[in-house]
C-alpha cells in the first residue's frame, strides 16, 4: 500500500467509472481491484492510502470499506485495522453450498413464478456471455454471468430468497472471478448453463434445480483448483 504507482494505479482505475454517491464509488472501485487481484487476500489497506487514492475523506472511505467488510471482501482484525479478506477454502466452500442450494431453490420457483419475459431475458443474458468476453474483456463477462445468475434468483419471485442470495453472492464474487479466468473446463460450464435454460424454458423444477445444483458443484471444483493454482505461484515466487 506504500507504493505510489499502486495509489496512482488505483486512482486512474476510479476516475473511468461513472460518479455515484463518494461511499459507493470508492466500495465499487475498490471491490473490483479487489475481484481483479491487485491487492491480495490479507493484504492491509490502509485508509490513508485509500482516501489518497481516491481523493475524498476518511468518512466516505470508512463507510466503503464497511459496505465491503458485510460482502466479506473486507476484515478487522484485533486492531480494528482492516485488510483484505483471506477465508479458508473450508469457509469459501461453506458460502458456495449454501448459496448452491439458494440457487437450486431460485430455479425450482422460477419454472413456476417466472413470466415469459423473465425467461427470454435470462436466455438473452447467457447468450452475451461469450460475446462479450470476446469484445469487452473477462471482467465484463464475469458481470453478465453474475448477472445470469442473478435474473434466476429474481425470477424466482421471493424477497428473502433475493436478499439471502446477494449475502453470499457479494462474498464469493473474488473467488468466483477467479475460477472464471480458468481456460479448463469453461465448454463444461456453457454447456451447465445451456442445460439451466433449457430447464426453466420447459418450466421443469426437477430439472432446473438439479442443473443449478450441479453448477454450483462444478463452481466449487474450479475454485478449489484456482486456489491451488495461486498458492503455487506464490511458493514459485
Amino acid at each position: 500500500m506504500e507504493d505510489p504507482a499502486w495509489r496512482n494505479e488505483l486512482r486512474d482505475f476510479a476516475d473511468l467509472k461513472p460518479r455515484k454517491s463518494l461511499a459507493s464509488e470508492a466500495a465499487d472501485n475498490l471491490r473490483e481491484f479487489i475481484m481483479l487481484g491487485k491487492l491480495a487476500p490479507g493484504m492491509p489497506v490502509r485508509e490513508r492510502d485509500l482516501a489518497e487514492a481516491f481523493g475524498i475523506s476518511r468518512t466516505p472511505l470508512k463507510e466503503a470499506l464497511r459496505i465491503l467488510e458485510g460482502e466479506g471482501l473486507i476484515a478487522y482484525g484485533p486492531t480494528r485495522r482492516p485488510s483484505v479478506a483471506d477465508p479458508s477454502l473450508d469457509e469459501i466452500n461453506d458460502w458456495l453450498r449454501v448459496q448452491g442450494a439458494l440457487e437450486a431453490l431460485a430455479g425450482e420457483l422460477a419454472c413456476t413464478h417466472a413470466s415469459d419475459a423473465d425467461l427470454a431475458e435470462i436466455e438473452r443474458i447467457n447468450a452475451s456471455i461469450k460475446e462479450a468476453r470476446n469484445s469487452e474483456g473477462k471482467l465484463e463477462a464475469f458481470r453478465r454471468d453474475m448477472a445470469f445468475h442473478a435474473a434466476i434468483v429474481a425470477a424466482a419471485n421471493n424477497v428473502a430468497l433475493a436478499e439471502t442470495h446477494a449475502t453470499y453472492n457479494a462474498r464469493l464474487w473474488r473467488v468466483r472471478f477467479l475460477s472464471s479466468q480458468r481456460d479448463a473446463g469453461r465448454g463444461a460450464t456453457r454447456q451447465e448453463h445451456l442445460d439451466i435454460v433449457q430447464a426453466l424454458k420447459a418450466r421443469d423444477p426437477v430439472a432446473a434445480r438439479r442443473a443449478l445444483k450441479l453448477h454450483l458443484q462444478t463452481a466449487e471444483k474450479n475454485i478449489a483448483a484456482s486456489v491451488a493454482e495461486v498458492q503455487s505461484e506464490k511458493e514459485a515466487e
